[in-house]
């Protein structure tokens, strides 16, 4: 029986989802389309979830619901128990891109007039809601959503409100209500009714959406399983972050979910693999019989600058996009023909114009000539910001495409059998262009960290199918990230 299906935003977000389900037990399939309808659901007789992977965060209201639309109908008609719509844990949105609140509007237009959850925290992850505010972490420390210093200065959808609930309000006309922590957090375990039911909260008749409060991996379970009760034998729309999808699936499952907690950054050398009970099964006849690995960003954040920095020193190319030409050359020479000053097996990094800083001087990475774009701070690919919505200087669209084009040539071109792509808009881009089909779960070293989820693609092309890949957000992962990987 399916259990859930999901629609993720972006990509890395697409693929947080897949693992929450598998973590807890639930087999799960993560498509990069959607197949003919007969496939489908074929595919919903072998899997506990389906999720369908998106680029919606990346597009304009109208655009998106042409996108969304198709595919949330496609999942309702195959009658799972929940369907979610999964967006980022900071909820880094607006009314012109990305927005939220046409997916609440389209959700309700999909699967009837019914109150949607909007759960938008993630506790491991360092993401809260409390009293509607939205927290993230930073730099060892808590921040209100709006003085986070890479959510209040996101160059495309800076977070200038915390109050979630203000926040959707400017993306739609509906009616936005709230649960607050006050309405369950001495409730019992076992309590199984639905949210709506719980004392004290605002999901009244009165209201469209409901934004609800999560604090701790406790409360992910309790509203996991009010939602679940939600259902009525008729699939639910829900919306939120990979903390929802984690609420879920503890609760869809009897299978007891992984509590093991990550560890801690000076954790040992020595990898553990983290088995999910759905995908230890799957060793991979495809292991890749080679450490070198192909990183690709168009993530402006300063982690995935730290994480490039890293990876400089410890002997990678790096090769700034400005020519898709020389760039795919320089990344061919590297991991197989060999570069001067660059030792084969290491690794290359396909960047859109961060600043990588060596030793104690700070210089640009490879360079040629003509740049394409600027740099910015985010997980889009650099940009002007008053060009984002210009029809005719789709710069966010072309410079992904351009990184897609480039590393499908390259991928093609040594064998390279690991990718890592940097920033949720590229990544869905990139997976698109290299044709690969679906993507499942791998056993995903601990080490790796929270928010990381190694993945096998499946491709009609040979020399995609097969492909290990790791999609993350630009802010995932320690500065160690790119070299941990080459040498697990």
């Amino acid at each position: 029986m399916l259990e859930a299906a999901f629609y993720g935003d972006d990509f890395t977000g697409s693929t947080d989802a897949l693992l929450q389900f598998e973590r807890c037990g639930l087999r799960a399939v993560l498509l990069v389309d959607l197949p003919p309808t007969g496939e489908l659901r074929d595919l919903a007789t072998q899997y506990d979830v389906i999720g369908v992977a998106g680029i919606a965060r990346s597009l304009a209201p109208d655009e998106q619901e042409a996108e969304i639309r198709p595919i949330l109908t496609a999942l309702r008609d195959l009658k799972p128990r929940v369907v979610q719509y999964k967006i980022c844990s900071t909820a880094d949105s607006s009314p012109q891109l990305g927005s939220i609140g046409r997916a609440l509007e389209v959700g309700r237009s999909v699967f009837g007039p019914a109150v949607v959850p909007v759960l938008a925290a993630q506790p491991e992850l360092g993401r809260y809601t409390v009293f509607s505010h939205h927290f993230a972490a930073e730099a060892d420390a808590i921040h209100r959503l709006d003085r986070q210093p890479t959510m209040a200065n996101h160059p495309a959808t800076p977070m200038t409100e915390a109050d979630l609930r203000v926040h959707l309000a400017a993306q739609t006309d509906l009616r936005i209500g709230a649960l607050h922590l006050t309405s369950y957090a001495e409730l019992p375990d076992h309590y199984a009714q639905s949210y709506t039911d719980l004392p004290d909260g605002r999901a009244r008749s009165s209201d469209d959406v409901v934004v609800l409060d999560t604090l701790t991996d406790a409360d992910l379970r309790l509203l996991g399983r009010t939602l679940v009760a939600s259902s009525n034998g008729r699939p639910f729309f829900a919306v939120g972050s990979g903390g929802l999808s984690r609420a879920l699936a503890m609760n869809l499952t009897p299978a007891a979910p992984s509590t093991r907690p990550y560890p801690p950054s000076d954790a040992g050398s020595t990898p553990t693999v983290r088995h999910w009970p759905a995908s230890a099964h799957r060793s991979s006849e495809h292991a890749p019989d080679s450490p070198q690995v192909l990183v690709v960003s168009g993530s402006q954040s300063s982690r995935t600058r730290e994480q490039i920095a890293y990876a400089v020193s410890a002997g990678w190319l790096a090769v700034e996009l400005r020519d898709p030409t020389t760039a795919h050359r320089a990344a061919v020479a590297a991991l197989r023909d060999g570069a001067p000053g660059v030792v084969i097996h290491t690794g290359v990094v396909i960047h859109t114009g961060v600043v990588v800083r060596t030793g104690k001087s700070t210089e640009p990475a490879e360079q040629t000539e003509p740049a394409l774009h600027p740099g910015g701070h985010s997980d889009h690919p650099a940009y002007e910001p008053d060009q984002l919505h210009s029809p005719a200087h789709d710069l966010v669209g072309s410079l992904g495409d351009a990184l897609a084009v480039v590393v499908r040539e390259v991928v093609r071109d040594t064998g390279v059998r690991r990718l890592i792509v940097a920033g949720g808009d590229t990544s869905g881009r990139i997976v698109r262009n290299l044709g690969a089909t679906t993507l499942e779960l791998l056993p995903t070293p601990d080490h790796l960290g929270p928010g990381t989820a190694l993945c096998q693609a499946s491709s009609p092309d040979s020399t995609v199918n097969g492909l290990h890949v790791l999609l993350k957000g630009g802010q995932i992962g320690l500065p160690t990230l790119f070299e941990t990987f080459r040498t697990t």
